[in-house]
């Protein structure tokens, strides 16, 4: 189950999508996020469907490699999409004693089921191809003319990418120390579930204090370098955009028209 945990991991690659600026990849999936919340018709779904997947064909990251990280959110899934199924009225296609599934249900419970679906892959697509420190001079060159009135972008931005390094790092400490808590004796699988929490005790507790030393280890690394935050600092590769950038802004612009005009002016819709 840990190994399914992909959030946060970049995957290496040379490719067009991981050679792209970092503020045209956050304002990809800004658009891609507002498309999935405009659909109203099959025709949107399988449009936003057909751009994610040539998107991902693009990136080259291995498609196994990508929907292994849906396993992790399966039960949020499930769960999202069976309320859904069994909680919207209409006229009754499936009743079992006070079961009771509408078309209504199961139509809503699909859009609703590949809307998650895409916007998890659409998402994590974007640390896929992404490294943290190009997301922070991403987001801290993007959202820059927040410092004006007094929003401390450099350092949201930073805690974020921060925040997303340790993901992978945390989930590598805790399959160690249940490796190691196993070998002890002690058994995860096994008895109800209260024996099964009272068995996560020795596993929260050592990783809440690696993940405390850890941090700590980073705090007095970052001031040992005198770092005061983004004020005055330069960069070694500052971002400029290039011709791809600039084409690739076209195609995220003719993207939004046509999922505008799909959604709201299409005789489809």
């Amino acid at each position: 189950m840990l190994k399914d945990i992909t959030i946060g991991q970049y995957y290496k690659e040379d490719s067009l999508i991981h050679r792209l600026d970092p503020r045209v990849k956050l304002f990809a999936v800004l658009i891609y996020v507002i498309t999935l919340f405009m659909h109203k018709a099959p025709a949107t779904y399988v449009m936003s469907l057909l751009f994610l997947i040539i998107t991902i064909k693009i990136s080259k990251v291995p498609v196994k490699y990508i929907l292994r990280g849906l396993k992790a959110i399966a039960v949020i899934l499930l769960f999202s999409v069976m309320i859904n199924m069994l909680f919207i009225p209409g006229k009754p296609v499936i009743q079992f004693w006070i079961i009771s599934i509408s078309a209504e249900g199961i139509r809503t419970t699909i859009y609703l089921g590949s809307r998650l679906i895409m916007l998890v892959l659409g998402t994590s697509l974007l640390t896929f191809t992404t490294t943290p420190n190009e997301l922070t001079d991403g987001l801290d060159k993007s959202l820059g003319f927040l410092n004006k009135v007094g929003v401390p972008v450099h350092e949201i931005a930073m805690m974020m990418s921060i925040a997303l390094r340790f993901i992978p790092i945390l989930t590598e400490e805790l399959e160690k120390i249940m490796k190691a808590q196993t070998a002890r004796g002690i058994d995860f699988e096994s008895g109800g579930l209260l024996k099964r929490v009272k068995s996560m005790v020795p596993i929260i507790v050592p990783l809440f204090v690696a993940a405390i030393r850890r941090a700590n280890d980073l705090a007095m690394a970052m001031e040992s370098r005198c770092y005061h935050g983004g004020v005055g600092r330069t960069k070694l590769k500052p971002l400029k955009y290039e011709k791809r950038d600039k084409i690739a802004y076209i195609v995220l612009f003719v993207f939004l028209a046509v999922m505008i005009y799909l959604s709201f002016f299409s005789p489809w819709r």
